[in-house]
């Protein structure tokens, strides 16, 4: 089990834009289960919907997205990626088929498809319950925050 204080080592990501609660299942380089607890005192029901409050498509996509950093850095550890920047690339045939309400658990699962010079395929999933309620494909680059600096 990966706790929330290393969670927070590794991903750059800081509140209120921390999503992964703790992964509760890992694979070193194949695969992830985190945990995303919703609550409805998090600032984007403000906005979004505050009659009717579900979370928003997009940070559904970005919770996956650090799911799979997490995956990443956990599985290249014995690499240097301190000065490794995970972007995620691309977002394909995304499918959200059920409402994410406060209060819902969320189990992020991660599956490392295909590792490819710099990068990596991803296939994601979320469950609430025994349900999906979104699946996507998601595609990342790896590259040097220098190099990304420098131009």
């Amino acid at each position: 089990m990966i706790f929330f204080e290393e969670i927070r080592s590794l991903l750059p990501q800081k509140y209120p834009f921390l999503f992964i609660d703790k992964a509760i299942e890992f694979e070193e380089g194949k695969r992830i289960v985190c945990v995303k607890n919703v609550s409805g005192n998090e600032p984007v029901f403000v906005g979004h919907f505050p009659d009717f409050a579900i979370m928003p498509g997009v940070l559904i996509i970005e919770a996956m997205a650090q799911a799979s950093i997490i995956l990443f850095k956990k599985s290249l550890s014995a690499q240097n990626t301190k000065d490794s920047v995970f972007l995620l690339a691309s977002v394909n045939n995304a499918r959200f088929t059920k409402p994410i309400f406060p209060g819902d658990q969320l189990l992020i699962e991660i599956l490392i498809e295909k590792i490819v010079s710099k990068g990596a395929i991803i296939q994601a999933s979320v469950k609430v319950g025994e349900k999906t309620v979104a699946k996507a494909n998601l595609t990342f680059g790896i590259a040097e925050k220098s190099a990304l600096i420098s131009g």
